[in-house]
């Protein structure tokens, strides 16, 4: 029977507690035998000892053993789960061609016949890592990207934002949650092909390593072959980079502690309605309103990554414009851990939100990362179901540098994820090296009327596209693509011609 004096609660708390804390450990199968003949014999000895006890003092001690216990179990798993090592061994998990059939990717006709690594990751100074993608099959080739400058890929700040809260929480979480997709080419010397069965040494075309759009620490690898003229993935992997050499280097970029910064680095955490003072990204020295068309009955065009998004594409009959905007159902396939699509997870969009275009706004701008003018548009929404705007800001451009591209290969334009100082969603590791995205004056974010940062994602926007007509250099067109990149949700064409008046 047990005493009064203890409360049953307690008991089955302390129980919960101890069972939290040791499942929190994220142990080996191997092990879960004996974390649950632990559970069955903790709660059984610390009603004995209480019994045995006299003093109160020793039982408030074995009260309270429950607490101290899953502290224990906290500081081992943050212990495992952050440590750093030289060389680290990696499980990479793949996908056969059935357990991914929602896989967008331009799949080679080799696609799985090449499978089976681990990766060896082997730290050579601060921020430069060697990953060693080791064959697990005879016929597969070993694969080594050296001397990687993983900062390059690890969340950092421009100067101009770390001395506002806002700014500074923006910046990051858009970091951390765009995809950077970093491209080496054969020849490279960051890229080694050997052993195998000769085939992948001799038809690879590119490796890439990509940080996903996720939690910190989600990564991929995709190796690409020269096939039927054009370039198909025949190999994808999703590993985990080491959270604890993750926290050093992105300490060492940020200068802040990771850990008043971990939980939404970590999770998938919205900071919807934070205030962000364009104010400070730049500054204003001409405004206009611009001559636009906008044309809801324009039909959608799709090419490149959109054509391969169709089979995760969820919006039905949606064949104009205006069917984004005017029909509540439109959805996509969810991106999810560790890096994949998935139809079973519909992702709804809020594009209602954005169902009265009313216009563009430029302006002339000089930002604190150069001391040439550069260019900024804004694009403004109303919407007829809810008060108040939507401000969709592209800044930090150089029209002049802007492709001119026939409608068809607008892929090859400016194709940018929101954000303050993000890279492209894939570069060389060459071009990522001379223009490293901290120092970049680029920014992309939607906000309300009153400066607070909209989720842009959970809306269903994920950057914009921006090329100049093919014909005449001075319109500029403006393309919205959607959550994911899964479709283009809006075609805008800007006259720049038109500066400022007076």
């Amino acid at each position: 029977m047990i005493p009064p004096l203890v409360p049953r609660w307690l008991l089955i708390s302390g129980v919960g507690l101890v069972l939290g804390g040791i499942f929190a450990l994220g142990v080996l199968p191997s092990v879960i035998p004996f974390g649950l003949a632990f559970l069955a014999i903790v709660p059984v000895a610390l009603y004995r000892l209480y019994q045995r006890q006299r003093k109160s003092v020793w039982k408030i001690l074995v009260l309270a053993s429950p607490l101290l216990i899953l502290l224990l179990a906290v500081g081992l798993r943050t212990h495992f789960r952050y440590r750093t090592a030289t060389l680290m061994s990696i499980p990479v998990q793949e996908y056969t061609n059935d357990e991914y059939p929602e896989d967008p990717a331009d799949r080679s006709v080799n696609h799985n016949r090449y499978q089976s690594r681990e990766l060896v990751l082997i730290q050579k100074d601060d921020t430069h890592f060697d990953f060693v993608f080791e064959p697990q099959q005879p016929h597969v080739a070993k694969v080594i990207f050296r001397n990687i400058d993983v900062s390059l890929m690890t969340p950092d700040l421009p100067e101009w934002t770390k001395q506002d809260d806002g700014l500074r929480r923006i910046a990051l979480t858009d970091r951390q949650w765009n995809r950077q997709q970093v491209r080496f080419d054969v020849g490279s010397p960051h890229l080694e092909v050997t052993g195998g069965d000769g085939f992948e040494k001799e038809n690879i075309l590119t490796g890439e390593l990509a940080k996903n759009c996720l939690n910190a620490g989600l990564w991929e690898v995709l190796l690409f072959l020269k096939e039927d003229g054009g370039k198909k993935l025949y190999y994808q992997g999703w590993f985990t980079f080491p959270l604890g050499h993750y926290k050093n280097l992105w300490e060492r970029g940020t200068g802040l502690s990771y850990w008043t910064h971990w939980y939404y680095l970590e999770h998938w955490f919205d900071p919807a309605g934070t205030v962000t003072s364009m104010d400070k990204l730049r500054r204003v020295t001409a405004e206009w309103d611009a001559p636009v068309k906008f044309d809801g009955e324009e039909k959608i065009f799709t090419e490149g990554e959109q054509q391969r998004k169709r089979r995760t594409s969820m919006a039905q009959n949606a064949v104009r414009w205006s069917d984004f905007y005017n029909k509540p159902d439109t959805r996509f396939a969810s991106f999810i851990p560790p890096g994949r699509y998935s139809v079973n997870h519909p992702r709804d969009t809020k594009y209602w939100k954005l169902d009265r275009f009313e216009k563009v706004i430029m302006r002339s701008i000089v930002s604190p990362a150069t001391d040439q003018p550069l260019q900024e548009l804004e694009l403004v929404f109303t919407s007829t179901k809810e008060d108040g705007s939507c401000h969709f800001f592209v800044s930090g451009i150089d029209l002049s540098t802007i492709p001119q591209l026939p409608r068809q290969n607008y892929p090859s334009g400016m194709y940018m994820p929101m954000g303050i100082g993000v890279p492209p969603f894939a570069q060389s590791y060459e071009d990522l090296q001379r223009k490293p995205p901290q120092q970049s004056p680029y920014v992309s974010v939607l906000l309300d009327q009153e400066n607070r940062w909209i989720d842009h994602h959970s809306l269903g926007i994920d950057g914009p596209v921006l090329y100049r007509d093919d014909t005449d250099p001075d319109l500029l067109h403006v393309l919205l693509l959607s959550y994911e990149r899964h479709s283009l949700v809006g075609h805008f064409v800007v006259s720049t011609r038109t500066g400022p008046q007076g």
